[in-house]
């Protein structure tokens, strides 16, 4: 545990000492880090790099940063491509409907419609021209795109 401390004060004040780092094993056998060399006892030197550099761990979470914004982006295409073949599809069945409303009342014939006591009530030839001719918009507004 002392030795810890011990590692920890000298890599704490190991900016300070200019990154110059010196370890050895003192005259009771406990490993000592200084941040001067000893006299009269065989040292190593380590060296701490004090500065912030690009790191390989930090290069690596940049790298992988870099590709979940690139994976997110793909995602967030293919949804929209997903999203507008969908509108497209449902633009397509709309206007399918609205041609055949619209054929329905340019063939003519017997046309009804449903009363609210449920009974059927065939429509004039004036209704039926008016449905005519707002089915007709409406085939217009929704095969516009077509």
């Amino acid at each position: 545990m002392k030795r810890i401390v011990v590692l920890a004060i000298a890599i704490a004040f190991a900016p300070l000492a200019g990154a110059e780092l010196y370890k050895y094993v003192d005259k009771d056998g406990k490993t000592v880090y200084s941040d001067q060399p000893p006299s009269n006892v065989e040292s190593q030197q380590l060296h701490v790099n004090t500065g912030v550099s690009s790191s390989p761990a930090s290069s690596a979470v940049a790298r992988d940063k870099a590709l979940e914004k690139g994976r997110e982006a793909e995602r967030d295409k293919a949804k929209k491509a997903e999203t507008d073949a969908n509108n497209a599809k449902l633009a397509e069945q709309k206007c399918a409907q609205a041609k055949q409303d619209y054929q329905a009342y340019q063939d003519g014939g017997k046309l009804f419609k449903y009363n609210k006591d449920g009974e059927r009530e065939y429509l004039s030839d004036e209704e039926i021209e008016a449905k005519r001719v707002s089915s007709k918009a409406d085939m217009d507004a929704a095969c516009k795109n077509s």
